[in-house]
């Protein structure tokens, strides 16, 4: 099954299906966003290996879909909403993507950030949502209303949108109390925008993809999150549970919970990712 919208890349609907396993309706409600996130989050590791590696990350649609869907791979923000906006302009949702300041895990006194995260508003019978696979280990796992103030619960965890005066907070439940996850510019984006944010996450030395190892999985059972050696595990309702990888289960862990195809050549990184971890 194909379908395209005006300027919109094509996308194989069909193979995007097969990746993640939704088998559910293909109608553009609330219902359809929350199954298709359900499953991509949960098949489509969050991971930036290739910027760890220092091959850089691109863009291009026919690229993004050969590495997430036909190579099994995963992505980070820009390639994860970037497919993910096309599948949804495929089934007739109507949907744009936004920038977003990150400030998750942050000290307050941080300077501001760039806005370097790719989110999507989804608007469904005039009522705008917040859909996003691509946030690692604090990704929302449903769709999250943008017109209201209240908390919202979700599987794993529960979030707020706050409205300042230029933007708008994400924020979740931590522990008892709310953190910032990242700061939403609620102005239209625009292809190049992303081109330079990409650009910029990727190969700018001050950006931790170029410094860590970091995946993230979330399954309605469980978060992983894998930085450097360190392995946690979040289940809704319980306390996290963390430990230390050594280079053989850290490559085990991206095989056989983040579903990747772990290539040789990986050795090294992983090998430094447990090193550093110690």
């Amino acid at each position: 099954m194909n379908a395209q919208t005006p300027n919109v890349p094509l996308v194989d609907l069909d193979a995007y299906l097969e990746r993640t396993g939704y088998a559910g309706p293909l109608t553009p409600t609330r219902e359809t966003l929350a199954g298709l996130i359900t499953h991509h989050i949960a098949a489509i590791p969050f991971e930036a290996i290739d910027v760890l590696a220092g091959k850089g990350v691109d863009l291009d649609p026919a690229a993004v879909d050969a590495k997430l869907i036909a190579a099994r791979r995963g992505g980070y923000c820009y390639e994860q909403n970037n497919l993910f906006r096309r599948v949804l302009l495929a089934i007739g949702f109507e949907a744009e993507g936004l920038l977003a300041r990150v400030r998750w895990m942050l000290p307050l006194e941080t300077p501001t950030t760039s806005r370097s995260h790719m989110l999507l508003r989804v608007t469904i019978d005039g009522v705008p949502w917040l859909a996003d696979v691509g946030f690692g280990s604090i990704v929302p796992d449903a769709p999250l209303r943008m017109d209201i103030i209240a908390p919202q619960a979700t599987g794993h965890d529960r979030f707020r949108l706050v409205p300042s005066e230029d933007h708008l907070d994400l924020e979740a439940e931590l522990d008892g109390a709310w953190a910032t996850v990242y700061q939403i510019d609620r102005r239209r984006q625009y292809e190049i925008d992303y081109a330079v944010a990409n650009w910029f996450t990727s190969t700018n030395p001050v950006s931790h993809f170029r410094h860590q190892l970091i995946a993230a999985r979330t399954t309605p059972q469980a978060r992983y999150v894998l930085r450097d050696g360190r392995f946690t595990v979040r289940r809704p309702g319980q306390p996290p549970e963390r430990r230390f990888l050594d280079a053989d289960e850290i490559e085990r862990a991206l095989a056989e919970i983040f579903t990747l195809p772990v290539d040789p050549a990986w050795r090294p990184l992983i090998a430094r990712a447990a090193a550093a971890a110690v």
